[in-house]
């Protein structure tokens, strides 16, 4: 029989470890194949495949039975149905198993139903988050279903394959971790199975052919030991982790490999301290210049040990996300949350005087207790952190969390779709949670994106606010009707301008002046490239021209801040670095060829007058 695991995902950009790690743990103990060094990683990337003879996996069980052929199909959401359907038929397969979540169970749905009209025969069978609470509903909804795993998936995946080989489904009535319908139409739910030993999951990457651009996903642990009402890691109170010797020689890999960015989805990495300093430890000794690993962690829960191993790493070797959600602590004792605002706080403060580590730190709007005015402060406390990137995400409704129980109680309204997004509760109108969207976007164009990160800082202190100037900006993007428009770069700096030179009419709140936040947008403009196009607001840098010329004949010869610069020419480096004069006379020399290797900025040096 022919089985192909098949997941939607988001984004190109992201392996899909779910179903990998279900491939990866049947093959071997059914015995298909010796070393498998492509299947593992078969898959598409940009566009729809069919697999070639080596990414398809058909070995035969060592008891000589019937031919077993485990496929993987990776599509994402921009791939138009009709091409997934499409490649599902050609790979004519017998059984479909579908990764289910949030993001993608609408297009699930979608091709459920379709699928099953161009292979009447074909199995599918359903796993993941999105199906494995509230099955039975599931199951009425879809009769093209013919079970559902709940829980882990590599054992039961397995187990399935084995009934299903030994040509009857009788089997199928004694496995657990299953709800499965009958031949009568009747839906039978069985009991969970037996969490698994996490030695016991084989590597899932036997290869990494076609993830060379994507972001490769890893787990050295499962299950969460806190309790937070909106989470479904909750549940599982049991946290398992790999043994430290495996992890190691699996870490490796990527680092051989040179793999840009290994993301551990481990729901709170360092809740055992001799794991995570392990861990840590060993990417310290053998960083390879390059690759990078992301961890979900609490700040709180960091000590001085593991601080003192952080501030040794290279600029980009890890960096780390962090939940705080809100700090108003009423809400947090409410969500069931377990947090020290104030260590958060500290320990943000001293990684970032590091200057080595990106940290992302994480809100959620529409919590219980929380208005807009306590988000207010929450937004403008973490703000104060001065993380690299802030993100502001809207509470999602999940099925079988606490918070789902709760609803009621919290007046909480959200989609009636997946991603099931609050839309309104007792202490927040939906007219406010359209509003905070507005200072989400704002965020994520101004601060997130690192592009106006000089501008921002000096706007926010003069401000005084952080939350109210980028809720201001989101109201100017409406009043001007500029939302639902593709802007350029250029055209962000722009609008920014604009934004700064109406608010400079209507309040004294502005110690400098307007050119002065011109030099601040010229400088966040040329640290990242060097454009050839300029804001209209900008000098014409013909009005330097000579200075630019003299300065950069004098740097071919003295040499004094272009460094790795040997190979070429004044003019040649004119058009590989930058110089830009600002309102007092002064210059900034940008060098693209040295940058930042934390945030990629060029470096910068400022230049006086009588130096150029």
């Amino acid at each position: 029989m022919r089985y192909l695991l098949a997941a939607i995902n988001a984004k190109y950009i992201h392996s899909n470890l779910g179903i990998y790690s279900l491939r990866r743990y049947a093959m071997e103990r059914l015995g298909l194949g010796q070393k498998d060094e492509q299947g593992a990683a078969a898959g598409m990337s940009g566009a729809v495949k069919v697999p070639t003879e080596k990414e398809t996996v058909g070995m035969k069980m060592a008891s000589g039975a019937a031919e077993i052929q485990i496929d993987l199909g990776e599509y994402t959401i921009n791939h138009q149905m009709d091409q997934i359907l499409q490649d599902i038929y050609r790979r004519k397969p017998d059984v479909v198993g579908f990764s289910c979540y949030i993001w993608n169970i609408v297009y699930v749905k979608e091709l459920i139903h379709d699928l099953k009209k161009v292979l009447p025969q074909v199995r599918i069978w359903l796993g993941g988050p999105e199906a494995s609470y509230d099955a039975v509903h599931l199951m009425d909804e879809l009769p093209e279903v013919e079970l559902i795993m709940q829980g882990e998936g590599e054992e039961t995946f397995t187990r399935l394959v084995e009934a299903c080989e030994g040509g009857t489904d009788v089997c199928f009535s004694e496995l657990p971790g299953i709800v499965l319908r009958r031949s009568d139409g009747t839906i039978e739910v069985h009991c969970p199975a037996p969490l698994m030993n996490l030695d016991d999951i084989p590597f899932s990457y036997g290869d990494l052919s076609g993830l060379e651009h994507r972001i490769i996903y890893y787990e050295s642990s499962r299950g969460c030991p806190f309790s937070c009402s909106y989470c479904l890691s909750s549940i599982d109170k049991k946290v398992r982790f790999r043994s430290l010797s495996l992890v190691t020689k699996e870490l490796q890999f990527f680092l051989d490999r040179r793999v840009p960015q290994v993301k551990f989805v481990d729901r709170t990495f360092n809740c055992k301290k001799s794991h995570s300093m392990a861990i840590w430890q060993y990417l310290l000794e053998h960083d390879n210049g390059i690759t990078n690993f992301h961890f979900e962690i609490s700040s709180d829960l960091l000590d001085d040990d593991e601080l003192a191993l952080m501030k040794q790493m290279r600029p980009g070797l890890i960096q780390l996300e962090i939940g705080v959600q809100t700090t108003n602590l009423v809400v947090v004792k409410e969500i069931r949350r377990t947090m020290d605002l104030d260590k958060v706080a500290r320990r943000v403060a001293q990684v970032n005087t590091f200057g080595n580590i990106h940290q992302h730190l994480d809100l959620i709007a529409g919590l219980p207790y929380e208005d807009i005015e306590s988000f207010h402060r929450s937004f403008n406390d973490v703000y104060k952190m001065e993380p690299e990137q802030l993100q502001i995400g809207f509470l999602k409704v999940l099925k079988g969390s606490y918070m789902e129980e709760m609803k009621q109680k919290y007046g909480l309204l959200s989609q009636s779709k997946p991603p099931y997004e609050v839309l309104r509760t007792n202490w927040l109108s939906y007219e406010e949670v359209i509003r905070l969207k507005g200072v989400e976007e704002m965020v994520e164009v101004y601060y997130n994106s690192g592009q106006f990160r000089r501008t921002m800082k000096w706007l926010s202190q003069e401000w005084g606010d952080a939350f109210e100037l980028y809720d201001r900006l989101a109201a100017f993007y409406e009043d001007e009707g500029l939302n639902g428009v593709s802007h350029n770069r250029l055209a962000r700096y722009e609008i920014l301008y604009r934004f700064i030179q109406k608010w400079r009419k209507r309040a004294e709140i502005f110690s400098i002046n307007e050119t002065s936040y011109q030099d601040l947008l010229m400088y966040d403009l040329y640290l990242r490239e060097n454009v050839k196009s300029r804001p209209s607001f900008a000098p014409d840098p013909s009005e330097w021209k000579n200075e630019t010329k003299q300065f950069f004949m004098r740097e071919a010869k003295e040499r004094r801040y272009l460094k790795g610069y040997e190979a070429y020419d004044s003019r040649q480096m004119a058009k590989m670095a930058h110089l830009e004069r600002m309102e007092d006379g002064s210059f900034v020399l940008f060098d693209y060829k040295n940058r930042d290797a934390l945030f990629g900025n060029a470096a910068a040096f400022s230049i006086s007058q009588d130096e150029i």
